[in-house]
């Protein structure tokens, strides 16, 4: 994971709105890129910078609202707080639905784009960190055989060692060593560390799981 100071990416057609833009981050200390087009800046953008992105909404070519559906589906994880010159309803509710930050109206207040790119930010900095501790406990359940992870997952769910015996047909002394080996590996010494640990993975990948609800279309949503 990168470790470098936040980048604020700008991605606007308008030179003097680039130029404009790299002044106020750069006085405000961010590192800072300027792009003309969507295009130039999916050429660029590495996966693992924090930062925020900055982008107008109408722009020649690929516009703003399809940057940000092509970056979704590049799985790259970036806020992004949205300019315009328009005020676009219902522009604005589908970025804000797909994970939009902000959409601030040209011209902008300095202050409130800056305190804007600021939380976005510091958010994009606590999603990092949670994403790499669930990367390791990812990977420390990663090391359990498929009969300790079964184990654990009865434990979690509350099961009793004599219970989970008889559910998979093995001894509780058994059922007692796989569940030692497992908090062994797993580097924990209570139940409780062990439930925080799986449930918290676990809603991580329900959140991420896509909901079938989202590619309905209305009428498919109202039968």
């Amino acid at each position: 994971m990168s470790t470098g100071a936040p980048v604020v990416f700008i991605v606007d057609d308008d030179l003097s709105i680039r130029k404009a833009l790299r002044r106020l981050f750069q006085v405000a200390g961010f590192g800072v890129e300027a792009f003309a087009s969507a295009q130039e800046f999916l050429e660029r953008k590495r996966a693992d910078e924090l930062g925020c992105l900055v982008l107008d909404v109408r722009m020649p070519g690929m516009t703003g609202i399809a940057l940000q559906e092509a970056i979704i589906a590049a799985g790259l994880s970036i806020p992004i707080v949205f300019l315009t010159g328009h005020g676009d309803v219902p522009t604005s509710v589908r970025a804000m639905k797909a994970g939009a930050v902000d959409f601030i109206e040209k011209p902008f207040d300095s202050q409130v784009l800056l305190d804007t790119v600021r939380k976005a930010i510091e958010r994009h900095r606590q999603a990092r960190q949670e994403d790499s501790e669930l990367g390791e406990m990812r990977e420390l359940l990663s090391r359990l055989t498929p009969r300790e992870r079964e184990v654990v997952d009865m434990v979690v769910q509350g099961m009793l060692n004599k219970r989970i015996a008889l559910h998979l047909g093995i001894t509780e002394r058994t059922v007692k060593a796989h569940r030692a080996q497992a908090m062994e590996k797993l580097g924990i010494a209570s139940t409780a560390e062990l439930a925080r640990l799986v449930e918290r993975v676990n809603l991580a990948d329900a959140r991420r799981a896509p909901s079938p609800a989202a590619d309905e279309t209305p009428s498919d949503a109202s039968t």
